[in-house]
């Protein structure tokens, strides 16, 4: 097949932002093929709390046009019951990557896209990537033959771009397992610098973040944005049915309050440094006295008394409480 008619063929590539989209998306581009680029921001991507997104900077420096899905609170109902599970922590891959791919399925078609690009490496990732994972990924989404993985591409069945040579076959890949050695080999080569550490943008993964979110599906049932966002600031308790929610510095104290509901308590502890704490869900002096203890404990009020003030609307209210001990705060703790 001459260049010209390559030129005519159009990829669609995921793009996370991390090395193996980035230097799958290149492979292909390098053949001379046009390639577009989608990414996906989820409730649990790092990007929503003010971080630039990576798939974009990738995009940039790639010159590829890329549309941005955020997927919005559609995920939640598909985290809270995944239908192929959970991997290690709460990250439901399998179920992500047909969502995901269904998306990119339907932006292919918008854009007359001949085929879909993934960074996917065979036997990189345990639960997602192996061979009969990416087949019944491929299978649910009605997408057999049309998701080219370049960097595994020769361990893998053959895709419809290679079999009617859209694609030059033995400029792919057999990359596979977890060691990155092969793909910052390649990135040295083709000049792609400045991508980041593997560990991934999705929170998900993220063993403390993972607690505190089974922690709220458990007691709360249904997750929405304002609960899914508190769980990434603070130290977290539960209570019972309440969760109190503790800011560890400036930052965390003001997003806090912008958080806040009209139903919850704030506590402080006024003339000396002091956290900001939330206190979540039923009214119960109990509940009210221990978020006062803990505020108080993680303030630098000096002595055994100490004078913490609460308000739903305003510090109008106070207790003189003893901070709560360390070995009591730790059967609270979540994550």
């Amino acid at each position: 097949m001459s260049l010209s008619s390559k030129r005519k063929r159009k990829a669609l590539a995921l793009l996370s932002g991390g090395l193996d989209s980035t230097l799958a998306a290149k492979l292909i581009m390098d053949q001379g093929i046009l390639v577009e680029g989608i990414g996906f921001i989820t409730p649990f991507s790092h990007c929503l709390e003010g971080k630039s997104c990576a798939a974009a900077k990738v995009a940039s420096r790639l010159g590829l046009r890329l549309r941005i899905v955020d997927v919005g609170e559609k995920y939640f109902r598909l985290v809270e019951n995944p239908l192929h599970g959970y991997g290690k922590h709460l990250n439901p891959c399998i179920d992500c990557r047909i969502f995901q791919l269904s998306k990119a399925k339907e932006y292919a078609a918008e854009i007359h896209a001949d085929f879909i690009i993934t960074g996917e490496v065979l036997d990189q990732r345990p639960m997602s990537q192996h061979l009969k994972a990416l087949t019944l990924i491929e299978r649910e989404t009605c997408l057999e033959g049309r998701i080219l993985r370049p960097l595994s591409a020769r361990l893998l069945p053959e895709t419809d771009a290679e079999q009617k040579g859209w694609v030059d076959g033995k400029s792919l890949l057999d990359i596979h397992g977890r060691s990155r050695r092969r793909q910052m080999e390649l990135a040295k080569s083709l000049g792609v610098t400045d991508y980041p550490s593997p560990a991934g943008g999705c929170l998900l993964t993220d063993p403390i973040f993972s607690a505190r979110l089974k922690d709220l599906i458990e007691s709360e049932k249904t997750l929405n944005p304002r609960s899914v966002s508190l769980l990434r600031i603070g130290r977290h308790f539960r209570l019972g049915q309440n969760k109190i929610v503790v800011g560890r510095n400036e930052e965390e104290n003001r997003r806090l309050m912008e958080l806040k509901n009209p139903r919850d308590y704030f506590f402080e502890v006024s003339d000396y440094a002091s956290p900001t704490t939330l206190l979540l869900g039923p009214e119960s002096e109990e509940a009210i006295r221990i978020a006062a203890s803990i505020t108080a404990r993680y303030s630098d009020a000096p002595g055994d008394k100490v004078l913490v003030k609460f308000g739903r609307q305003s510090l109008d209210r106070s207790f003189i409480v003893f901070p709560l001990q360390d070995e009591d705060i730790a059967k609270m703790r979540v994550g």
